[in-house]
């Protein structure tokens, strides 16, 4: 019987709180699942990696006893109203454990050992370290954290202004009036806020597709926030608003990598860059050289828009650049030649259904993914348009495959027999395809003993997630981002008991405003109004 995790009610606040206790222990000789020289790993710490000072309690204060943190500055990492104790193990206790480890499957009654930033130990029953904090989590879905493979953070302040936009409004007024109105600041809020939601929903790596990178200086601005908000995050640079791909080659790039990015994989904010690329561009035989000679992964819009047919796929292709490391986003308009050739190569497909479903850019190519053996992962594409909810788009990616699937089959006159895209693939999307996507696989995706602790817990104590019954189909079908309860990146708690903890929301709120207010005192109000509400033409009404 699932009992749920186990809660108490707070009389003052009513708010339930998950029971975190420390444990002190000493190890006893239970057998585990251990990663061989897990106490040897080194401890990456950079200015988004750097724990929160010790504060020696015996327990994590409740929420009734929030207090408000202090504001950091630009290049810090942000602490939030309550950090757990630093340097200290977590060790989360009975939970059902959906690994998404091919070895391990999902493990119910299942201890999980976080030291440092590494999931040390997966098992049962495991003996508490000295000092730890245990989190109780009887009966919760414990998974790894979802990784999203393209979303243009720069547009987090206008969350929702396009809801009912075609991708010429999204074009139209986004892109080519709005987009250049926005100062370092501004896409220094828009980073940040954008961090701090994807944290708060379980999306633990976030990849940042910044076409929006009209100056150096807009770059920085987007670097500090990805790493002030301690989450994992890939730097995409991109640059929509030049003529060319010039850009590329003018030292901009070899001088942000020098100054900002180690080259490490385990480095929190990592980087690539973002091209929208055909042969037709100038320099851009020239960029893509250039990102082969620094081993630098590259993502590109493809099958969409001004690239919707097959040649730009067989550009990239004779010029050397496709590999496992490029990855294409959307890709839903082109021929099986051109999804024979993204096979051949290993290139990514990044589907973002919502998005797909809504802007007329194709359709969902899970079915042709599958058919030719191509990778895929999810994005959330712009908060601006659709939900940015990881939950949402694994749904919308179902409903698309398997509603095509049907059509199909009602139009020759049968029915489905069994469904060929499930719940546990489109949950591998989110988490090891991401993973594999960003080339982080053997760093994160998966909750296996070595890899790097990005977690995520879900309470299933809510109507909507009582029983529990197939955790898997839970997760994909049932979940929303109200059951985020805890949320675990590089082995530092960001969330817990549904409050962010590790960052600092208050300051987000504060910054998007800010960013607001000044891009609406530059938008004159009636394009503000016929953006938000769009003209309907009478054909389209009919």
């Amino acid at each position: 019987m699932n009992r749920g995790p186990r809660f108490r009610m707070s009389h003052r606040s009513r708010t339930p709180e998950v029971l975190v206790r420390r444990e002190s222990m000493t190890r006893s000789a239970a057998t585990t699942e251990s990663s061989p020289g897990a106490s040897r790993r080194s401890v990456m710490v950079s200015a988004a990696a750097v724990g929160a000072a010790a504060v020696g309690v015996a327990a994590v204060a409740s929420p009734a006893s929030a207090t408000s943190g202090s504001t950091p500055t630009a290049a810090e990492p942000t602490t939030g109203p309550r950090a757990f104790p630093a340097d200290r193990p977590v060790l989360f206790r009975r939970a059902t454990v959906i690994t998404m480890d091919p070895r391990r499957g999902v493990l119910t009654d299942t201890d999980v050992l976080v030291r440092g930033t590494t999931i040390e130990s997966v098992g049962k029953r495991l003996p508490a370290p000295p000092h730890a904090t245990v989190i109780d989590a009887a009966g919760a879905l414990l998974l790894p954290g979802f990784v999203d493979t393209h979303r243009h953070l720069s547009e987090t302040a206008l969350r929702g202004v396009g809801a009912d936009w075609t991708l010429g409004n999204y074009f139209q007024w986004m892109v080519q009036k709005w987009g250049p109105l926005m100062r370092p600041e501004d896409i220094y809020a828009a980073n940040y806020m954008g961090v701090v939601d994807a944290v708060n929903d379980g999306v633990t790596t976030v990849t940042d597709w910044s076409y929006a990178m009209l100056t150096p200086e807009h770059a920085d601005a987007a670097v500090d926030a990805l790493v002030a908000v301690p989450g994992r995050a890939r730097f995409a640079y991109g640059n929509g608003f030049s003529p060319d791909l010039g850009w590329v080659l003018d030292g901009r790039i070899d001088r942000m990598l020098k100054k900002r990015f180690s080259g490490r994989p385990d480095q929190l904010v990592t980087m690539q860059l973002a091209l929208d690329v055909n042969g037709s561009m100038g320099h851009a035989r020239e960029a893509l050289k250039f990102a082969r000679d620094r081993d630098l992964p590259v993502t590109t819009h493809a099958g969409v828009f001004q690239f919707a047919e097959d040649a730009q796929i067989k550009f990239l292709a004779e010029t050397g650049s496709l590999s496992p490391s490029y990855t294409l986003v959307h890709g839903g308009a082109l021929t099986d030649d051109a999804y024979r050739i993204i096979a051949d190569s290993g290139a990514q497909l990044s589907i973002s259904a919502e998005s797909e479903l809504n802007a007329g850019q194709g359709y969902p190519p899970t079915a042709k993914a599958r058919e030719f053996g191509i990778p895929v992962s999810l994005s959330l594409d712009t908060v601006a348009w659709w939900s940015g909810d990881m939950f949402s788009m694994m749904r919308a990616t179902l409903n698309a495959d398997r509603g095509l699937a049907h059509l199909r089959a009602h139009e020759a006159g049968r029915t489905v027999a069994s469904n060929q895209l499930r719940a546990q693939d489109v949950l591998e999307y989110a988490t090891m395809g991401g993973a594999r996507a960003l080339g982080l696989d053997r760093l994160i995706g998966s909750i296996t003993p070595g890899k790097h602790a990005d977690l995520v817990m879900l309470r299933t104590d809510t109507p909507a997630m009582t029983p529990t019954i197939n955790p898997v189909g839970q997760v994909v079908f049932q979940a929303g981002r109200g059951d985020v309860d805890t949320v675990m990146v590089d082995g530092r708690v960001l969330k817990h008991r549904g409050t962010l903890i590790g960052a600092d929301l208050g300051r987000a709120r504060r910054l998007i405003e800010d960013s607001l207010e000044y891009l609406r005192s530059k938008i004159p109000n009636n394009e503000w109004e016929q953006a938000v509400n769009p003209p309907q033409d009478a054909a389209t009404r009919s």
